[in-house]
């Protein structure tokens, strides 16, 4: 007669795997850097929203109203990442796009751009939101790194 061993829910491999995710998710959200970055991409996200009105081109309405969409779409994408991030990471890549979009926007919506500080602006808060969001991206990559190290240490 085989004897048939019972574990509990607990000590389930499946369980133990994602309890290690997750606490190795936490870990990267609670660090620094991981609020840091997602502080600044809310504000860059408010930024990008009332740029328009801040620098001066919201004559020209589609890239205004473009501009308020993909502000207002990259701050809730990048909201929330400190605290949840098992659950928002991904949504990172996500606001990657819409920071490659902010930079040629003027080109593709408003057609002929005649106005230095419309680029600029576009330009500059693409590149700073593409930055952040790469780089919540790679604090997950940079957490499972060293965690994975200091297991191989300890065997």
């Amino acid at each position: 007669m085989t004897e048939r061993m019972h574990t509990t829910m607990e000590t389930h491999p499946d369980v133990l795997e994602m309890r290690e995710r997750f606490v190795l998710a936490e870990r990267a959200a609670a660090t620094q850097r991981g609020q840091a970055v997602e502080a600044m991409a809310l504000i860059t996200g408010l930024y990008m929203a009332a740029s328009p009105w801040i620098t001066g081109f919201n004559g020209s309405t589609t890239l205004a109203v473009n501009n308020l969409i993909a502000g207002i779409a990259y701050a809730l994408l990048m909201s929330g990442f400190g605290l949840a991030y098992e659950r928002t990471h991904a949504r990172a890549w996500a606001a990657a796009l819409i920071g490659i979009w902010m930079i040629i926007s003027p080109w593709v919506v408003a057609g002929n751009v005649t106005t230095t500080r419309t680029i600029i602006s576009n330009v500059v808060v693409g590149a700073v939101g593409l930055c952040l969001a790469l780089a919540a991206t790679a604090a997950d990559r940079a957490g499972g790194r060293r965690n994975r190290a200091a297991g191989m240490m300890g065997r």
